[in-house]
């Protein structure tokens, strides 16, 4: 890079212009720091997103990263947290607790989420008594059923952040999102113990890209 001029190089160029005069490929050479000897970093981080467009970068395990060459263990790490980080921010953008008020509301804010994932995610939306959003939380990864959903790990995050209810979404990769005999009887399993918890599970919603199925708008969870 220091053959560049210095308004060209990134980190200069942040300096100067802000973050937003940036390319992407200049944005993660700055995360990068450095190439390796026979590629410098610029050049590694077009590489990256070659491979990895931004629109699938979210997307990469640890070690889908470090199959790269010029990619270790530290640079991975590195970028998996700025991901992660940013994530948060886009999620956090807002400090005025949002009201999210039915299933359709749920679905366009948790598609961000959920796009392009080849794995079922398990995520509890947790709400105060205005219905108002005070947390969403990635809970389990991989075959959504009772083995894998332990309703000790979706209660307890309704007790450390005093919810009063509880949406639970996951995905469907095949993006049928018709639920199984499994979604039913997690679904069952969980609102018969948010009826003993006292919180209850207001809705319980399967996600694809294009469509959604709600429990509640279906008639299924009768404690409401």
């Amino acid at each position: 890079m220091k053959e560049l001029p210095d308004n060209e190089r990134p980190r200069e160029r942040l300096i100067s212009y802000g973050a937003s005069s940036l390319s992407d490929s200049q944005l993660l050479a700055i995360l990068l720091r450095n190439g390796y000897h026979d590629k410098n970093v610029y050049d590694l981080a077009i590489d990256i997103l070659k491979q990895f467009p931004l629109s699938k970068i979210q997307e990469c395990s640890y070690y889908d990263l470090i199959s790269i060459k010029g990619v270790g263990k530290v640079k991975a790490i590195e970028i998996l947290a700025a991901i992660e980080f940013g994530k948060r921010i886009f999620l956090r953008k807002s400090e005025k607790l949002v009201k999210l008020k039915c299933a359709m509301d749920i679905w366009n804010d948790v598609k961000y989420l959920i796009t392009d994932l080849k794995q079922e995610h398990f995520y509890c939306y947790y709400f105060n008594h205005k219905q108002e959003l005070l947390e969403r939380k990635l809970l389990f990864m991989g075959t959504i059923n009772r083995s894998i959903v332990h309703p000790r790990e979706v209660f307890k995050e309704a007790y450390r952040l005093s919810a009063s209810s509880i949406v639970c979404i996951h995905n469907h990769p095949s993006n049928h999102v018709m639920p199984s005999k499994e979604d039913v009887l997690l679904t069952d399993h969980l609102v018969k113990t948010g009826y003993i918890q006292g919180i209850p599970i207001r809705d319980h919603i399967i996600v694809g890209e294009d469509s959604y199925y709600s429990f509640y708008e279906h008639h299924n969870i009768l404690n409401l």
